[in-house]
C-alpha cells in the first residue's frame, strides 16, 4: 500500500500523477463513466392490494429493506426481470433520507421487488459489485442534496441517476482492495451496533426489573428476622412493602419550564438547551445566547448539578441527569426538575427510564396536541416509585449508572469508526490512498 498524504482541496495546484475531473481530483489513470454506463436500473412493479397474498413470493418493500420480516406475498404470473435473489443490489430511489433511501444488499429469500426501488444489473465486466456499493453509499449524500422532495422524504429520477459520473480504478484488483476494506469496516461497525443493542436490551430488562422492586437486591430483599420482604398494592402496581409511590411534587423542591420566549442567540457565549439537546444527549452542539441574558433568565429557572432535564415539548419523557458542573439556561421545550435533600436524583434519574415513567407522562400528555406536549402542572402529578431506604437508592443508581456509562463507552467508539469509516471512503474511492 502507498499514500500520497495529498490534499486536493480548492485552490491547491493538482499533485502529480492526478487529474481534475467531474468528480473531483483523482488519479490519472481512473476513469469516470457515467452511472447509466455501467449499471441498467430495473424498477420493482407496483403491486396493488388486492394482488397481496398470505402466501407465494414475498414482496420487497421500503420497510423490508429496513429489516422488516412483515411480508405481502404474491403468487401470480410475473416479469422475471423483478425477480430477486440473496446479495442483489437495489436503489432505493424513493424513501427516508439518510434511512432507506440508497443503496441496499438484499440479504434475504427469493423474492419480488416492488415500486419506489430498482434492481440494479451491474456490467460486472466494468465494476465489481462491492466496489459499485460502496460507490453508491458516497453519493449518497450528494444524490439527496440533487434529488426532489422535502427534507424528510426524497426521490430522484432514472434519468438524474443515470447521469452521475463515478470514479472508477482501472483494475478490478484494486476495485476489490477497496471494497474489501470499506467492507471490513463496516463489519465492524456492525457488530459494534450489535453490542450496543444488546447491552440496551440487557440494561433496560434488568433496570425494568430492578427499579419497580419487582427484583430485590440481596441485602434488601429480607426482614430482620430473615422472612422475604412482602409486596403491597399501589397506584402503579405491587410494589415492596417497604416502598412507596410518590407524586414528583412530593419529592422536589421545584419544577419549572424554560423560558418562553426564543432568546437571541450569539456565535459564542452561555450554552442555551432545548429538547434536541436532551433528546439526542447531545450537549456540545448547542446554541449560546449572552450573558446579559442569561443571568435574567436564571432568575426562573436555574439548572443546577443533580438537577433533571425532561422533555415536555416535541418529544416527551426523555431525560438527562446534570452530572456536571453547569452553566447554562434552557428553553420552554425542557422542564428542569430539582430533588429533596432526602431522595437520590440519579434514582429518580434512573426511574425516568423505565417504561411505567413514559407511560404515565403520556398519559398525561395533551390529546391530539401537534407537536406533542405535556403541561408543568401534569409533570408534577407524575408517579415515582421510590425505595425508602437510602442505600437501596444509591446501590441501584450506580448499577443504573454503570450500564449506562458501558452503552455510553461503546456509543463513542462507534461513532469514532463510523468518522473513519467517512474518512476511509474519503481516501479510497478518489484515490488519494491506493491500494495496489
Amino acid at each position: 500500500m502507498t499514500q500520497s498524504n495529498l490534499n486536493f482541496t480548492e485552490g491547491h495546484e493538482i499533485p502529480e500523477g492526478y487529474k481534475k475531473t467531474e468528480v473531483g481530483v483523482i488519479p490519472n489513470d481512473w476513469e469516470t463513466p457515467k452511472f447509466g454506463e455501467i449499471c441498467t436500473l430495473i424498477n420493482g412493479r407496483g403491486f396493488k392490494p388486492y394482488e397481496w397474498s398470505k402466501k407465494g413470493l414475498p414482496i420487497i418493500r421500503i420497510q423490508n429493506l429496513n429489516g422488516s420480516d412483515d411480508f405481502n406475498y404474491y403468487e401470480g404470473a410475473y416479469d422475471p426481470k423483478i425477480f430477486i435473489e440473496n446479495g442483489q443490489l437495489l436503489f432505493a430511489w424513493s424513501g427516508s433520507r439518510g434511512t432507506s433511501f440508497g443503496p441496499h444488499i438484499w440479504k434475504g429469500q427469493n423474492a419480488l421487488l416492488n415500486y419506489h426501488t430498482w434492481k440494479l444489473n451491474i456490467n460486472h465486466s466494468k465494476v465489481d459489485d462491492k466496489y459499485f456499493y460502496h460507490i453508491l453509499k458516497s453519493l449518497t449524500k450528494i444524490i439527496e442534496d440533487s434529488a426532489h422532495g422535502a427534507s424528510a422524504l426524497v426521490h430522484t429520477q432514472k434519468g438524474e441517476m443515470e447521469q452521475f459520473d463515478i470514479p472508477m480504478p482501472p483494475s478490478r484488483i484494486e476495485q476489490e482492495k477497496i471494497a474489501t476494506a470499506l467492507s471490513d469496516t463496516d463489519a465492524l461497525i456492525s457488530e459494534l451496533e450489535k453490542l450496543i443493542e444488546k447491552k440496551q436490551a440487557i440494561k433496560i430488562a434488568t433496570m425494568q426489573q430492578l427499579l419497580t422492586g419487582k427484583t430485590r437486591l440481596p441485602e434488601f430483599a429480607l426482614r430482620e428476622d430473615g422472612t422475604p420482604k412482602a409486596y403491597k398494592d399501589s397506584e402503579l402496581g405491587q410494589i415492596p412493602e417497604d416502598w412507596d409511590v410518590k407524586k414528583l411534587s412530593e419529592i422536589t423542591t421545584y419544577i419549572n419550564d424554560g423560558t418562553h420566549f426564543t432568546p437571541n442567540y450569539v456565535k459564542n457565549g452561555i450554552p442555551f438547551y432545548s429538547v434536541e439537546n436532551v433528546s439526542s444527549n447531545d450537549f456540545e452542539n448547542v446554541k449560546y445566547i449572552t450573558n446579559e441574558e442569561h443571568q435574567s433568565l436564571l432568575k426562573r429557572c436555574h439548572p443546577e448539578r443533580g438537577d433533571i432535564l425532561l422533555t415536555r415539548i416535541g418529544t416527551l419523557a426523555k431525560t438527562r441527569l446534570i452530572d456536571w458542573d453547569i452553566d447554562a439556561s434552557i428553553y420552554v421545550s425542557l422542564a428542569l426538575i430539582k430533588l429533596n435533600k432526602n431522595i437520590l436524583s440519579s434514582f429518580v434519574y434512573a426511574f425516568t427510564k423505565t417504561d411505567i415513567f413514559m407511560r404515565e407522562v403520556e398519559k398525561r400528555s395533551l390529546v391530539n396536541a401537534t407537536p406533542q406536549k405535556i403541561n408543568m402542572d401534569e409533570i408534577k402529578n407524575v408517579p415515582i416509585i421510590i425505595s425508602n431506604d437510602m442505600k437501596e437508592q444509591v446501590d441501584l443508581a450506580n448499577i443504573y449508572l454503570s450500564l449506562e456509562g458501558d452503552l455510553n463507552k461503546l456509543t463513542k467508539q462507534l461513532f469514532k469508526l463510523e468518522n473513519i469509516k467517512v474518512g476511509m471512503m474519503q481516501e479510497l474511492l478518489t484515490g488519494k490512498t491506493r491500494l495496489v
